[in-house]
């Protein structure tokens, strides 16, 4: 190969030197806390497993009824053997080619029909990355839905329900900033919806959570159609599994319902990845986000799927665009539609029925034993409605009771103030965990009763089953298509998975050149440790304690992550390339909003830049100013990009740039763009997106770079999943660290941290082992 190079050179070394400019070559070696063996660098596969068994043993496995958008599940064996830890499911590449890929397009119209029929709403895509940053595209996609006028008003408001879960509302104000979004929470259904009328004109949208974070669910229709007099869109966040008893948003006026389909067949993963859900009226089908799967005909006439619509509208619109999503969470999705084929509609029924049964015998319980359980959202008769039963422990008293059931019973219960927690009920739990969570609160209790569950069971009218409100009971069908009645034995559905995955090519067939998007051998070792229990089964929002394994993982990953980039710190809570660029740029706008002056808001970005880049600095609430480049060598023009920054120079917040180039070059001149941006104020992003070509041989930190995004999918062996999962972190400077995302829930991040960008504290965790592992064995 290197002689048929023209010039030929005699050396990889030689090579390197031709191609990468002199001055940005890194001068010293990486060093990777790696194991040696046999004189060769980085662990075996077996040191490898045995350090990571180490790790993974200091995670705390507890029973998890903390709830607050993740509800534990049983994923069936035959969807996590032969799909999760499928190689021809999790290999494949992003069906942009359908005649390769039909299978797992027609598995993700299953999900698209599935969240349809189960939010009554005729448009969903194929899945967003979660379900708080799916609240924010309902956020801007109701803003983009409003008239140009109210569009660009001082005052545009999005009320948010205060009984959303809070990771959720923390999400919305890290992207409202950036479109000059006020968020407003509060209670949505005060004194009928006065408020929501107040604001009139300055409304963009509402959202309410249901259930909601409490386990209330409420009749909501008067207030959609209170918010629909506004001229504003209703959005509602939902459960899916919910939807399968209770009324459906899009039967009582909801514009978008969106959620998350955790609960459908995929484990907590420490937060995720999972599939978000997001689906549309009508009127709204073509500003939905993400991908949407649509059916056609290939050149025979015959029936075929394919990717419908725009499904990358930051492409097209570039800094016009409201969303950057570049990205969706197709395996999980997969795995989510599987769980509901092998369980059909009454399967899913049933498991809802289970739940909140469950919930109802912990309700009366806890009665009998004295404690109140409030009445807010519950049926005429006092009783919950769905899963989660929320009960008042007295005062101040909520953390000795916490920590009794830690100590004493294993078991995690969500803290929402100092006198009231919070129990959450889902498919996994039985009689005998019904009388442990009963068991804690009896210690706490003034009666001298023993518990006993089935004399609560016989105690409530009907023996347990009792109905819903009318106004609140689902009547209507859902899951006719034979798909989700057809295949509900082992036998079946492996046969059906089998079917679908022999119609596309992944890396069990062949190599896959498309796009910039590095196809790995993800190997079996990486891959193992994502389905262990120790990583599989933490809630993300257990004490830190519980997570002292993760802890260490991710703490090594961001200091590999960090010395192979040249940053001093790093953040993995971006769950996708796109989501990185944009939290990299929203920490370079709350530095730059540190700094005396004029407003920085200023991003320069060259013609020849991928999509999402204007589109993530828009959404950052930057102002977008091109810069023009050689048609020929892509490289940036330098006359021009001078000329931009002098005009600029008291505005000017950053530059993107992606290296090596879109054209995949190595810009000889990279220094000095650096120099000269940050000679004028700049900041300068980096574009990791082809951070493979560097590693070893240069970083963005060393060639003068202050932020930039990875993409562990695509760099550090993720595999693509036929869609994602992803992961998308970012590196920092020292001055910008103090800026990385937090969260509400869990410290992290830094000491003056933006809002979070993802609903859970490390993203997508459970697929950091894949990373961790390659870069182990891979060493210096």
């Amino acid at each position: 190969m290197l002689k048929a190079l023209d010039p030929p050179v005699k050396s990889l070394d030689d090579f390197v030197k031709q191609v990468l400019p002199s001055d940005i070559l890194s001068s010293t070696d990486l060093e990777i806390d790696a194991a040696r063996s046999g004189g060769e660098e980085g662990f075996t596969e077996s040191q490898l497993l045995a350090r990571l068994r180490a790790i993974a043993s200091k995670n705390t496995i507890m029973r998890s009824y903390i709830g607050c958008g993740y509800a534990g599940t049983r994923v069936p064996e035959v969807i996590k053997r032969n799909v999760l830890e499928g190689p021809g499911w999790y290999t494949s590449y992003t069906p942009y080619q359908p005649e390769i890929s039909q299978g797992r397009l027609e598995s993700l119209l299953n999900f698209q029909t599935l969240v349809c029929d189960l939010t009554a709403l005729p448009i969903s895509n194929a899945s967003l990355l979660d379900e708080s940053t799916a609240a924010a595209e309902a956020m801007t996609l109701s803003m983009n839905a409003l008239p140009a006028s109210r569009q660009k008003g001082k005052n545009k408001t999005f009320f948010v329900s205060h009984l959303v879960h809070p990771q959720t509302k923390a999400v919305l104000q890290s992207r409202a900033d950036g479109f000059g979004i006020k968020i407003e929470v509060g209670d949505v259904l005060a004194d009928g919806g006065k408020r929501i009328k107040e604001l009139g004109n300055d409304l963009v949208g509402v959202l309410v959570q249901y259930p909601d974070t409490e386990g209330g669910v409420e009749d909501f229709k008067g207030l959609a159609n209170i918010t629909h007099e506004q001229g504003a869109t209703f959005s509602v966040a939902t459960d899916l599994l919910a939807l399968t008893v209770l009324t459906p948003p899009g039967e009582f006026g909801a514009d978008i319902a969106f959620g998350n389909a955790q609960r459908f067949g995929v484990p907590f993963g420490y937060g995720g990845p999972h599939a978000a859900f997001f689906a549309v009226s009508d009127k709204y089908k073509r500003k939905i986000p993400g991908r949407l799967i649509g059916v056609s005909k290939d050149r025979l006439g015959d029936k075929a799927m394919r990717l419908a619509l725009q499904t990358r509208e930051q492409h097209i619109r570039r800094e016009k665009a409201t969303s950057n999503v570049c990205t969706a969470q197709a395996l999980l999705a997969n795995m989510s539609a599987f769980y509901a084929i092998y369980h059909g509609p009454q399967g899913l029924k049933n498991i809802a029925e289970r739940a909140i049964n469950g919930a109802r015998i912990l309700e009366q319980g806890l009665k009998n034993l004295g404690f109140e359980t409030g009445s807010r959202g519950k049926g005429e008769d006092g009783r919950v409605l769905f899963d989660t039963v929320v009960v008042n422990v007295g005062q101040g008293k909520s953390d000795e009771v916490l920590q009794h059931a830690i100590k004493s019973y294993n078991i995690n219960l969500r803290k929402f103030d100092d006198n009231r927690l919070g129990i959450t009920v889902d498919e996994t739990v039985d009689t005998k965990d019904l009388k442990e969570i009963l068991s804690i609160f009896k210690n706490f209790s003034s009666s001298k009763e023993d518990v006993h569950i089935d004399q609560i069971i016989e105690s409530l009218p009907g023996g347990g089953n009792l109905e819903l409100p009318s106004a609140l009971r689902r009547t209507s069908n859902y899951l006719t298509h034979p798909v989700f009645n057809s295949h509900h034995s082992e036998t079946e559905l492996l046969r059906y998975i089998h079917h679908l995955q022999s119609k596309d090519l992944s890396l069990t067939h062949s190599m896959i050149p498309l796009g910039s998007c590095t196809m790995k051998l993800n190997a079996t070792t990486e891959m193992a440790p994502v389905t262990w229990p120790e990583f599989s089964s933490i809630h993300p929002f257990v004490p830190s304690d519980q997570a002292a394994g993760y802890k260490i993982m991710i703490d090594e990953l961001e200091a590999d992550l960090a010395k192979i980039t040249g940053f001093d710190a790093v953040s993995l809570q971006p769950n996708s390339g796109a989501q990185g660029e944009f939290t990299g740029l929203r920490v370079i706008r709350k530095y730059q909003e540190q700094r005396p002056g004029k407003k920085r808001d200023i991003c320069l970005i060259p013609v020849s830049a991928h999509g999402t880049n204007p589109a993530s600095a828009a959404m950052a609430g930057m102002r977008v100013v091109t810069v023009k480049c050689d048609t020929k060598s892509g490289n940036l023009d330098m006359a021009d990009l001078k000329l931009k920054c002098e005009k600029y120079s008291e505005e000017l917040g950053a530059i993107m740039i992606t290296y090596p180039s879109t054209f995949g070059v190595f810009e000889p001149e990279i220094k000095a763009v650096c120099d000269v941006v940050h000679q004028h104020g700049g900041q300068v992003y980096m574009d990791g997106a082809n951070m493979n070509a560097q590693i070893g041989l240069c970083s963005p930190g060393e060639i003068g770079a202050d932020v930039c995004h990875l993409n562990l999918h695509k760099t550090f062996c993720i595999p693509h999943g036929g869609g994602g999962p992803g992961v998308g972190p970012i590196g920092v400077k020292s001055h910008l660290a103090p800026f990385l995302p937090g969260h509400p829930l869990v410290k992290t991040g830094g000491e003056k941290a933006i809002a979070p960008v993802s609903g859970a504290p490390w993203g997508s965790a459970s697929i950091l082992p894949i990373s961790w592992a390659y870069i182990k064995m891979m060493g210096q």
